[in-house]
């Protein structure tokens, strides 16, 4: 949901977009999506194969479904879900494209109800990473975060404002052929769309 809407809020201004294979249970939902919304916005995308993530790393997001833990989005068993670094490693490529290509910023859609869980979306993270992409490219990208201190409702607000189509979007951790209902990221999916007063187009299996 955050990215594509991000996609879709500064759509005039990307010139290419970044999706990652690293071996996560819902890579494989995940990326057809992104395909689709840039091919409809007429963004180029690239697919970067990332699979040494779930070769060395350990997370319950690369280790299958019955590992992610179920309940509230911010609970301490989310941590589980932490990729170690996996923002900074993507960043850090994404600086490189950009450098490559002289482009002048790299985004991210990260948002606040991350900050409890994932070290690499929290501000302190993205200022100091900001610092070091901007002084470690020669054209001085600029890390461009506007949604860190929203919330996901935020978030999903300024989609509906943008005619975003959430039923094209993917969100559950487990990566099943339908979202699960239960894990965090499912929970704070409902609630999101509901504060925002959008119909869930989602398709639950509970």
């Amino acid at each position: 949901m955050d990215s594509v809407t991000m996609l879709y809020d500064y759509a005039d201004s990307i010139a290419v977009a970044l999706s990652f294979d690293y071996g996560s249970n819902h890579n494989r939902k995940e990326l057809p999506f992104a395909a689709y919304h840039c091919e409809r916005l007429g963004i180029e995308h690239i697919i970067i194969p990332l699979g040494f993530i779930k070769q060395y790393f350990h997370s319950s997001l690369l280790s299958g479904a019955a590992d992610i833990p179920e309940g509230k989005y911010d609970d301490d068993n989310m941590r589980s879900t932490v990729v170690p670094f996996r923002n900074g490693i993507m960043l850090a490529i994404a600086a490189g494209m950009a450098e490559d290509r002289n482009l002048s910023r790299i985004l991210m859609a990260n948002h606040s109800g991350d900050h409890a869980i994932y070290p690499d979306c929290r501000p302190a993270f993205v200022n100091a990473l900001a610092g070091a992409v901007r002084e470690g490219t020669y054209n001085g990208v600029e890390l461009f975060t506007p949604y860190t201190n929203w919330t996901k409702t935020d978030i999903a607000r300024r989609g509906k404002l943008l005619g975003v189509d959430y039923a094209k979007t993917w969100s559950c951790y487990k990566g099943g052929d339908k979202h699960c209902g239960k894990c965090g990221t499912c929970q704070e999916r409902r609630e999101a769309l509901a504060l925002a007063g959008i119909a869930d187009p989602t398709e639950y299996e509970q």
